[in-house]
Formats: C-alpha cells, sequence, structure tokens
C-alpha cells in the first residue's frame, strides 16, 4: 500500500508538471488540447492596454510606433518602428497619447549631432504634442485621464515623434477645444520661445515698436501675436508675397519683403522711428543691420542663428542698446509655469492661434525634417500627424 501510495503521489506530481507553462510543449499541447499549437499556448497574445492598436505577449513590455535615431546625421537616420517599449512615468509625470507632434528647427540640429545638449542614443525626437491624458503620476494634481493636452516640453528635449511621449507635468498643459490638436503641437517651442523673448527678456512694453525678422514661420507668427495683444506697434518681414499675407492677418501693423533691396531704408522710413524691440531669428545675416536701426534703449534678441556675425559695436554705445540670447530650455519652473498661464490664457482670449503649413505622415518624418530647413517662405508651423482621435 506504501508503494502504492507513493506512485501515485509521483503520478499526480508529474501530470501536474506536465500541465505546467514552463514545461509542456507543442507535442504534449497538442495531444491534450488539439485546436491549439504550441505557439497559442506558450505565447499567448493579449490587446495592449495602452496601444489598443498593437497586440503583445504577455511575457513582453506594451510597444508603440515611434521614430527613432540610432547615430547622429542627416535625415536619413530617422527611422520608423512599430515595436518600441512604452515608456514608464515617475510620480511627476504624465504619459501623453499623441496626436500630432510639432516639428521645430532645433530638433535638426539635435538629429546631427550639432547641438549643446544632446540626448543619449538612440533616442526619439521631438518635444511638441498634442493628444489625451493616458496616466498620471501619484504626485500629478493638476491633469487626469481623458484630459484634451498639449505638451511643450520634455526634460530630455525628445520623445514627441511617438505614439505615446512622457513628459514631467510642468510642460503639460489643457488644449482648449477652440484650437485643433494639429494648432496643440504647434503651441510649445514657438509660443514659448516668442513670449520669453518678448516679454520675460525683452520685457515689451505697450506702445513700443517691435521689428519680427522671419515673422511668417512658426516662432514669428507666434510673436506677431502676442506682440499685438501686447499692444505694441508690430512689424514683420518675410521672404514671399504668401509669407507676407499671413503676417499680415497675425495681426502685424506693416509688413516688408526682406528679400528686397535696401528694405531696412525702407522700413525706416516708413515708420520715421527706429525699434524698441528685435525679434532676430537669423542673427548671422541679419544682426549688423538690426544695429543701425535702434532706438534708446533698444533691445535685440537673438532666437535663431546659424553662424557667425560681423558687427560694429559702436552702434550699440549712443543709444545704450543691448543684444541679448534667447535659450528655452534654461527656463525654470517658475517661467514654465507663467509662459503656459499665458498662453492658456491667449487661447481662451482668441489671440492665440498657431498657423499651419503643412501636415506630414509619421512615415514622412524624413522629408519634413529637409523640408523644415530648405524650404523657401515659410508659412507658419509643420506637423506630424502621429495617432488617430
Amino acid at each position: 500500500l506504501i508503494l502504492l501510495d507513493s506512485l501515485l503521489q509521483e503520478r499526480i506530481l508529474l501530470r501536474r508538471k506536465m500541465l505546467s507553462p514552463t514545461y509542456i510543449n507543442a507535442t504534449t499541447v497538442s495531444q491534450f488540447f488539439p485546436q491549439f499549437t504550441a505557439a497559442h499556448y506558450l505565447q499567448p497574445t493579449y490587446q495592449n492596454p495602452l496601444n489598443p492598436y498593437c497586440t503583445t505577449t504577455m511575457t513582453e513590455e506594451p510597444t508603440m510606433r515611434a521614430i527613432r535615431v540610432h547615430t547622429f546625421g542627416g535625415p536619413e537616420v530617422l527611422n520608423f518602428e512599430d515595436t518600441v517599449t512604452i515608456p514608464q512615468i515617475k510620480d511627476n509625470q504624465v504619459l501623453v497619447r499623441v496626436m500630432y507632434a510639432g516639428v521645430n528647427p532645433v530638433e535638426t540640429y539635435i538629429r546631427e549631432g550639432m547641438y549643446s545638449r544632446l540626448p543619449e542614443l538612440p533616442y526619439i525626437p521631438g518635444s511638441d504634442a498634442a493628444g489625451y491624458v493616458h496616466k498620471v503620476g501619484s504626485a500629478v494634481t493638476n491633469l487626469k485621464v481623458g484630459d484634451r493636452v498639449f505638451v511643450a516640453g520634455t526634460s530630455s528635449n525628445s520623445g514627441s515623434y511617438a505614439e505615446f511621449v512622457v513628459s514631467d507635468d510642468t510642460y503639460v498643459f489643457p488644449l482648449n477645444d477652440r484650437l485643433t490638436m494639429q494648432q496643440g503641437a504647434s503651441l510649445g517651442v514657438p509660443f514659448f520661445t516668442a513670449y520669453k523673448a518678448l516679454i520675460l527678456r525683452a520685457q515689451t512694453r505697450p506702445g513700443e515698436v517691435v521689428l519680427i525678422h522671419g515673422a511668417s514661420g512658426a516662432v514669428g507668427t507666434a510673436a506677431v501675436q502676442i506682440a499685438r495683444a501686447l499692444g505694441a506697434t508690430v512689424v514683420g518681414t518675410a521672404g514671399t508675397k504668401e509669407g507676407m499675407d499671413v503676417v499680415s492677418r497675425c495681426g502685424a501693423h506693416h509688413v516688408f519683403n526682406h528679400n528686397h533691396k535696401s528694405y531696412e531704408k525702407k522700413m525706416l522710413e516708413h515708420l520715421g522711428t527706429g525699434f524698441d524691440v528685435i525679434i532676430e531669428h537669423l542673427a548671422n545675416i541679419n544682426l549688423g543691420h538690426d544695429l543701425q536701426m535702434l532706438k534708446n534703449g533698444a533691445r535685440v534678441m537673438i532666437v535663431g542663428c546659424r553662424g557667425t556675425a560681423n558687427i560694429n559695436p559702436r552702434h550699440l554705445m549712443l543709444p545704450e542698446a543691448s543684444i541679448r540670447g534667447v535659450a528655452l530650455g534654461t527656463s525654470t519652473r517658475e517661467e514654465w509655469m507663467e509662459m503656459g498661464a499665458a498662453i492658456v490664457a491667449g487661447i481662451e482670449a482668441g489671440w492665440v492661434s498657431p498657423v499651419i503649413n503643412q501636415v506630414y505622415k509619421m512615415e514622412d518624418v524624413q522629408k519634413v525634417h529637409y523640408d523644415i530647413i530648405h524650404s523657401k517662405g515659410a508659412k507658419g508651423k509643420l506637423v506630424l500627424k502621429i495617432g488617430d482621435e
């Protein structure tokens, strides 16, 4: 009896072992469950709770579609991948399901490895996005799952060219229904840079005369709208008739073509005065001329530059003018909160209205990176379509 009992116990243990997921193989599966294959049993799939459009195995982490860069270089290093792991969030972070991602010139400099702060490889480009809150950290109190939001940056200055992006709650703001998701993705770098340049750094005041070079681009159109709402006299330049029309519609009082000969002289003659504030997007080309159009106490704000500049500092002395740099990435948390509050209020009031130039498919990311640098005559923002609402 003892021997029979021992044999019975061994048979029971063996049967349990055979039916366990770690023991079962193709032969035993087909013997016990002929309607299934071993692959069905060993790697059962389930719908990804973070992304309903993809499935994964129980032992794998949820994945998403994203653009990734594995080595610095030209647009060809931008790779479309569909099995990128969805990032986890910390207590003070938000996971946003991205509908559209904004594309900015700075992302081309980072991709080339020609920027002061470079991400670790591989990385997902982009910092601007619009979408819906999918998950919030335990310390986040101002947002909830399902909120319609725009992302104005990330702590790593990367991550938005993907179906999901993680950002600190500092950079995530409610998106009023007045704006589309495309426009929401156009708010981050352009409007926050323009606000910082005009308000935080230049301390522009109502009634001052403001010149915005390259006013038809994303930052330029944002600067026109902010300066006009502030009560400044706004002068903008663009390189094409279409671009000039965009600048006028954004609220500029006067618009000039910067490709025309002696346009600087024409501006001064038309206005009868110089400028209190100049927002400069191409300092290596324009800065020398800017310094010859300044009023007393004028401030020239360097927002963009693609090379060295040759200037005569004497032009700064008599008007006691100054040249100041603008870097959005150095902003403090308090500055981010101020900028965000102002932009959200501007959306609600109606004077924040991003201009969309063109929408690209996610798979066309190499083309948008080429176009944003080489296309002539900017007319607003370029965005990537990421998800479906």
